[in-house]
């Protein structure tokens, strides 16, 4: 529990920078995925090919939709801490 003890606290600047970090990260792989997106029919004769590649980009853009979504529950927890903080 001492080993933990010196993990737990962070500052808030390093919690700033993380969620700075998480959202340029959330929107980089967004943009990655809306790039992979246009590029995956180019020359593709196959509709096989074509339906499994939409299929696999729409896989993956849910999944960072649901990171996302969870990302923001965590930071909304964050938030109203630090609210109910100042209200003391």
């Amino acid at each position: 529990s001492h080993i933990m003890s010196e993990y737990v606290r962070m500052t808030d600047t390093e919690r700033d920078q993380i969620d700075q970090d998480a959202q340029v990260f959330m929107r980089t792989c967004a943009d990655a995925i809306h790039q992979l997106r246009t590029e995956a029919h180019k020359g593709v004769q196959s509709a096989q090919v074509k339906e499994h590649r939409s299929a696999v980009l729409d896989f993956i853009e849910d999944y960072l939709k649901r990171v996302c979504k969870l990302y923001s529950e965590q930071r909304a927890i964050r938030v109203k801490r630090v609210i109910d903080k100042k209200r003391l």
